[in-house]
């Protein structure tokens, strides 16, 4: 028997995860991320729970719930798989599940520690308030971030950096800055316009508010209507790519339902690099 690759081991215990209970299916056969006003909603997530072999029986859970719990999943499958890849991408490496939508947290990494200024003078100012609105309001899901290298390290091989170079280098724990911020990645349970435009808006505040690097800024999500997808993951420009958490089931799923609009959108989003599953979101990470 071959040796089962350590991603898929990985992926199916993500899918256990969430069948515990987030995903579930009710007394009326409609699986939790489902639009029940939705046929092709509907058919689409129960044919993907069958093959994820859901057994777990429940009403569906309150969105608040079911949102924390896929993002603890998500977190704890980046945790698992990212941490095999320290020989492709070495560091100090943080994964974090932002709880309670610390909005200070991302103030706390080298790329915008500007914006504790930035939110002091908004608090004593309500023109510039009014002025600014949300526009420096960060608040992700799950963090990555990348711990500082000491000297020691840097000079491990030879004599790179000294007390009178590299002084102004975010990498350098001697220059005394703060942590990288290296992902930024919201989770989605489920999709309607008002969750795509925000995860857009977010992205879009990582790219105009940084000094610096700009993070990885993406999207993980479990709804399986392909047009719904494609209000997040269609474009470039704001969001690196949209995961989606059981992409090979979804894509079974269509086929077998015949629902050719949305196999034809699926290859859009896959050929296009706009949609991956979640298990390139680990390698992603690497680059």
């Amino acid at each position: 028997m071959s040796e089962e690759a350590f991603f898929l081991s990985e992926r199916k215990k993500f899918h256990a995860s969430l069948l515990e209970n987030t995903l579930t299916i009710d007394k009326n056969g409609v699986p939790s991320n489902a639009d029940k006003d939705s046929r092709a909603s509907r058919e689409i997530a129960k044919h993907i729970a069958t093959q994820l072999c859901v057994e777990v029986l429940s009403e569906r859970a309150p969105a608040q719930t079911s949102g924390s719990n896929f993002e603890s999943a998500c977190a704890n499958f980046i945790r698992s798989t990212f941490a095999q890849l320290d020989h492709i991408r070495p560091g100090d490496w943080l994964i974090q599940q932002v709880g309670g939508k610390n909005r200070k947290l991302i103030a706390s990494f080298d790329q915008y520690s500007h914006l504790v200024a930035l939110d002091r003078a908004a608090k004593g100012n309500r023109e510039l308030a009014a002025a600014l609105g949300n526009d420096y309001t960060i608040t992700p899901d799950i963090i990555v971030s990348r711990g500082l290298l000491d000297d020691s390290v840097i000079n491990a091989n030879t004599l790179i950096v000294d007390p009178y170079t590299a002084r102004r280098s975010s990498l350098r724990s001697a220059n005394g800055g703060l942590p990288l911020l290296h992902a930024s990645i919201s989770c989605k349970w489920t999709l309607r316009s008002d969750r795509a435009q925000n995860a857009r808006s977010e992205a879009l505040n990582l790219i105009r508010n940084r000094k610096g690097r700009l993070p990885h800024a993406v999207v993980v999500t479990a709804e399986p209507s392909p047009s719904r997808i494609a209000s997040i993951a269609l474009g470039t420009g704001d969001i690196d790519c949209t995961y989606h958490f059981a992409l090979n089931e979804l894509k079974l799923a269509v086929a077998d339902l015949g629902q050719f609009d949305a196999v034809d959108m699926l290859e859009i989003l896959i050929e296009g690099k706009r949609l991956k599953d979640i298990s390139d979101l680990p390698l992603d990470l690497a680059v």
